[in-house]
């Protein structure tokens, strides 16, 4: 007990008297200090004494699909240390291939009591997807905001980079270079961001289907895409993740080719030590300190009761120019 008082003592930065009173629900405590020692013991794993574990509701799930793409950890950071900063606690959730499924997550955020759930990158952007265990969220009133691209009958608000904006910045930088096959590494058929994306690009310029390729969200499904790609002449590649754009650099090079004097490639993220990779990868930069603070204020505003539209927010991204484009060759 002691050891606890003083963990949970030095963790929030009172005194062991403080978090003894706050743990035998004693007056004298502000609501702020009471909730931040409350948070503390679920942070170091401590039982909450039982006239308090109604209280758990406090936590707030953080469902990420992975933590190999450093998008999801950026948002991760961004997401939790907001939380923290309102007396929420993050609790992250990541899936794994054959591990828990994004639906058993949701059962066990549910046993939780847990006050609201955001879910950054999920099935809920796949159309061919199950979703019923976002509308078991619902039909509970869980509080949930979704990031980037969710299927509109869910009903959730959600917080997005634009699309459209994206490509048409990545699209209008290589045909200034020169670029006139210009093709798309994109994920899944029934991946929303992937389909926004393509749909951009049609209204911008010439894309036969065969400069269009799909792929799995990482390197490898990149390499296999972009060489298909490169095979049919294409020199200027719009990758729908910085992971996707690595594998198309990595496909040119396995086939002799420059990168870019040859093939230039713009990825999608901005995540991080994209501009330490060889050549440091142009991308389109999500603005993910300004994204997840709005889903947090979101979040924030439906457990305090307030009613929040199911629209989605569209935040502007950011072309980041560096080494992996360049002129297009002379044919």
């Amino acid at each position: 007990m002691t050891r606890r008082l003083a963990e949970v003592a030095k963790k929030v930065g009172v005194s062991e008297a403080t978090v003894s009173r706050v743990l035998n629900d004693k007056p004298g405590v502000s609501p702020a200090t009471r909730q931040a020692v409350l948070s503390a013991l679920d942070v170091l794993g401590y039982e909450r004494p039982t006239q308090l574990r109604g209280e758990r509701a406090r936590l707030v799930g953080l469902v990420l699909p992975e933590l190999q793409n450093p998008i999801f950890p950026a948002f991760a950071e961004v997401i939790g240390g907001a939380l923290a900063q309102l007396g929420l606690t993050p609790v992250l959730c990541t899936q794994t291939k054959g591990g828990v499924s994004e639906a058993d997550y949701v059962n066990l955020l549910l046993q939780q009591q847990v006050s609201g759930v955001v879910f950054a990158g999920g099935l809920y952007a796949q159309a061919d997807a199950p979703h019923d265990h976002y509308r078991q969220l619902a039909d509970r009133n869980i509080p949930v905001v979704l990031v980037n691209a969710a299927i509109e009958h869910l009903g959730f608000p959600a917080v997005s980079c634009d699309d459209a904006v994206a490509v048409e910045q990545a699209w209008r930088h290589l045909a200034s270079l020169g670029h006139e096959r210009i093709g798309l590494v994109l994920g899944p058929g029934d991946h929303m961001p992937s389909a926004r994306k393509l749909a951009a690009a049609r209204t911008l310029g010439d894309l036969p289907d065969e400069y269009v390729a799909r792929a799995m969200f990482s390197i490898e499904g990149g390499h296999a895409a972009a060489s298909r790609l490169i095979d049919r002449g294409v020199t200027g590649f719009i990758c729908a993740s910085d992971p996707l754009a690595l594998g198309a650099v990595r496909a040119a090079r396995r086939k002799g080719l420059d990168v870019p004097s040859q093939i230039s490639v713009v990825g999608y993220d901005d995540s991080a030590l994209m501009n330490c990779t060889e050549p440091p990868l142009t991308t389109v930069r999500q603005p993910i300190e300004s994204m997840g603070r709005a889903v947090v204020e979101l979040l924030n505003a439906r457990i305090g009761g307030s009613s929040v539209p199911a629209e989605e927010l569209l935040f502007e991204p950011e072309l980041v120019v560096r080494g992996s484009t360049a002129q297009a060759p002379r044919d």
